[in-house]
């Protein structure tokens, strides 16, 4: 057995300094979960707001601990509707620069009223949203999750990677540094968005966090066309499908639950005619808009791959599950990723975490990206909370600074 020698004696090499916490699902017996197939509004951020508030309260007020929405909830998937170099400027311009408008920004007001919501209903919560770059000046939006807590807090946000097809009109891509996975008191979250789960290396670095609930979002259901006896297909690239088994989503949400372990809230969009708001109802007759596939299709599913409720179809309403910890415990024996199934000796991950940036400001304190990066490796702190305390520590000596000065001026 290796060994270190230190001062004050000798400690295997390997052990962790801290007590190690193996509680599944934070020690707790069972968690309520519920996936909110609730309709978008197209676009009404207010009103997407309030909807997702009573839902959320009504699913806390059932028992559930933790909730989840669609993709890019709020104010709607804009990818429904192909943009492109055909389209009529006027009909394109009114449809990205109300995206923008009924987008949010994190955090935002918005942000703080689902907060408040989650705190009241003392539930976690993920909510997929339409987010405005928090960099000064851009106007790129992102798809993106945003992690609450049940005290009404924001713990995390993921913007999806790499936009679909048709998507890269619309949105911008994520990178690497808010791939995470949070402890909670009811286990460990962690989330991924729709075609994220068909990525192979990005669904093994999330799984390999340890997650316990997952959270998958879509913007609905679909099949690639209709097949001919011939083999070959006819009809629109997405077609709308209620058939759980011929959907990539449906699958994908699956295997994504047996390989990992966990437990997938699985949350497919929901969009109906009466669901555009008046105003953007000539949306509706445009030969670019295909919303008939966003059909729902939520469930929640166990770790063994079953569907333990839904998948449900054409439905404004809330699923619910009891999850069990000891399916979790059970489904490891089998397959364990995390453990004896996984093979660190033949295949590693390496998962970039730096955030992307246009400019680097070099800190007053000569502190560099570089330098924090070295210290976030050394000390398994992540960069994002290394940033935060400089820019905190430096605030406060520019505060004393100034403060300084005018004394001096006196």
């Amino acid at each position: 057995m290796d060994v270190f020698i230190k001062k004050g004696g000798i400690s295997m090499a390997g052990i962790s300094k801290n007590k190690v916490d193996k509680k599944v699902m934070g020690g707790l017996d069972k968690v309520r979960v519920a996936a909110i197939q609730a309709p978008q509004i197209v676009f009404n951020k207010e009103k997407s707001v309030e909807i997702a508030c009573q839902n959320i309260k009504e699913a806390g007020a059932n028992g559930a601990q933790l909730v989840a929405f669609s993709e890019t909830y709020i104010p709607a998937y804009p990818a429904y509707y192909t943009g492109g170099f055909s389209n009529q400027i006027e009909e394109w311009a009114m449809w990205n620069v109300s995206l923008q408008e009924h987008s949010i920004a994190i955090p935002g007001d918005e942000t703080e009223i689902i907060g408040n919501a989650c705190k009241e209903a003392g539930v976690f919560c993920v909510m997929g949203v339409n987010e405005l770059d928090d960099t000064p000046g851009s106007r790129t939006l992102y798809n993106t999750q945003i992690l609450f807590g049940d005290d009404g807090s924001i713990l995390g946000r993921h913007r999806k990677l790499i936009p679909t097809y048709t998507e890269r009109a619309y949105w911008g891509q994520g990178d690497g540094s808010d791939l995470q996975v949070h402890k909670t008191q009811i286990g460990r979250i962690g989330s991924l968005i729709c075609w994220e789960h068909h990525t192979p290396l990005l669904r093994a670095a999330q799984m390999l966090m340890g997650e316990e609930f997952h959270i998958a979002n879509w913007p609905g259901n679909w099949t690639f066309g209709k097949r001919n006896d011939n083999g070959g297909r006819k009809g629109r690239l997405a077609e709308p499908s209620v058939d759980p088994m011929n959907s990539d989503s449906q699958f994908a949400a699956r295997e994504y639950a047996f390989q990992s372990g966990s437990f997938v809230i699985s949350v497919s969009g929901l969009l109906r005619e009466q669901d555009f708001e008046p105003e953007f109802k000539s949306f509706i007759d445009s030969p670019h808009m295909n919303f008939d596939w966003a059909v729902g299709g939520s469930s929640i599913i166990n770790p063994f791959g079953e569907h333990i409720a839904g998948p449900v179809f054409n439905e404004d309403t809330i699923v619910y599950a009891d999850c069990e910890a000891n399916e979790i415990k059970a489904a490891k024996v089998v397959f364990d990723s995390l453990g004896h199934y996984s093979r660190p000796d033949v295949v590693k991950l390496l998962l970039q975490e730096e955030e992307k940036r246009n400019i680097l400001f070099e800190s007053g304190n000569g502190l560099t990206y570089k330098d924090l990066k070295n210290v976030s490796e050394s000390t398994e702190v992540p960069v994002q909370k290394l940033e935060k305390i400089v820019e905190k520590f430096e605030s406060l000596m520019t505060s004393k600074e100034n403060g300084s000065r005018e004394i001096k001026a006196r």
